[in-house]
């Protein structure tokens, strides 16, 4: 290893890396570093994403949960789920060589209760998981409602700065603006969007027009109203937002993503407050009650926001996740499951037997026991050059 370290500005270093690429060096491609590591057996996979996560991390505890997947935390809980599977696997299959012997092992206690702790540890992990995919990933929260119900006064009070214009003009904001920010760790991504509202002017249209399609893929929908001019109640909700275009959505919008946020309390004269009702079909819908200009009940919310989405402060044990690593266990939770009914219903040693390694190649996908190429391509080249 030839390391450089060249002076000046960029010019300079930029002569300096021509020269050497010209000597016969070349760029190195993106993750290569990191992909040498996991090929070498240095790292596994998920510990090589951790990289990645580490780096691009939004917040501390993301960064700690990044650094403890790094240090492979989350490796050794998937290691020992593996290790409990393959014991119950040859035990299984042992029990079918000698299938002649007077005892049945399969019916006995003892497979079942092994194979009922094996998927009571996976969902511990898959609880953990859930968790660390929030780290990473976060939140989408979109701000919603007629002009001029309030909700840039809304974004602006959630990222404590004013990032959106506003005044008393309705239809002040045309185009969607989105801040990043994080609740006990939790990133949070608000978009706040133009108001809905049928229009004649193209570039209000437009603007509508996104915030639809923001509205379309968000998981949490903050319908603004303003509490002195609008009533909006559970049993009302899917009348008011069919009224507001959400009809011309691609998917029907489920009314429990939609958070009823009753704003400018100080002149309708509300307290500030959460309520929780069912609608029409069962759905539990939420209303708060704040003033987002005055700074009222903006902790309510928050503490709502992560109610919505299940989520937990990480604590000292917590791990950073990917989507994928979601999917690996969720297969694998099937496939133990599947086994569950297999050995109580039938008995089937074989299916069990293949059950349980079904479930071990899902597990293996997460640290790179079993990977394909393709798969090993599409997760370094999303990394930065030479990582």
């Amino acid at each position: 290893m030839l390391e450089l370290q060249g002076h000046g500005g960029y010019f300079v270093l930029d002569f300096l890396l021509n020269e050497t690429i010209k000597a016969g060096a070349r760029i190195a491609r993106s993750g290569e570093f990191s992909e040498r590591a996991f090929l070498n057996d240095k790292i596994d996979l998920a510990q090589a994403e951790a990289i990645a996560d580490l780096i691009e991390s939004s917040s501390e505890e993301a960064a700690r949960s990044a650094l403890r997947t790094l240090q492979g935390d989350f490796s050794k809980l998937i290691n020992s789920l593996c290790s409990a599977i393959v014991s119950l696997r040859v035990y299984i299959e042992a029990a079918i060589d000698f299938s002649e012997e007077e005892i049945d092992f399969l019916t006995e206690g003892k497979t079942a209760e092994s194979l009922r702790g094996i998927i009571n540890q996976l969902n511990s992990i898959l609880a953990q998981a859930k968790q660390g995919a929030l780290l990473r990933e976060g939140m989408s929260v979109v701000i919603a409602g007629k002009p001029n119900a309030g909700k840039s006064s809304l974004l602006n009070a959630l990222a404590g700065k004013d990032s959106a214009i506003v005044t008393d003009i309705a239809g002040t904001t045309r185009d969607t603006l989105i801040e990043q920010i994080n609740i006990d760790g939790m990133p949070l991504h608000i978009t706040d969007t133009a108001g809905l509202r049928e229009s004649d002017d193209i570039v209000e249209k437009e603007g509508v027009r996104r915030a639809l399609q923001a509205i379309d893929g968000a998981d949490r929908i903050l319908l603004v109203v303003d509490a002195s001019q609008d009533t909006v109640t559970p049993g009302n909700l899917v009348s008011y937002l069919s009224e507001l275009g959400f009809r011309k959505l691609t998917n029907a919008v489920d009314p429990s993503r939609v958070t009823i946020i009753q704003n400018k309390i100080d002149k309708a004269n509300l307290e500030e407050g959460i309520h929780k009702d069912h609608d029409q079909q069962g759905n539990i819908i939420t209303t708060l009650h704040i003033s987002a200009k005055n700074q009222i009940g903006l902790a309510l919310l928050r503490d709502h926001l992560k109610d919505c989405m299940g989520y937990q402060s990480a604590g000292e044990g917590g791990f950073i996740a990917r989507r994928r690593h979601l999917d690996s266990l969720e297969s694998a939770r099937k496939c133990l499951l599947q086994a569950e009914t297999q050995l109580l219903g039938a008995g089937a040693g074989e299916l069990v037997a293949e059950d349980l390694r079904h479930a071990h190649q899902h597990l293996g996908e997460i640290t790179g026991e079993f990977s394909t190429d393709d798969l090993l391509g599409k997760i370094f080249s999303s990394f930065c050059v030479g990582k």
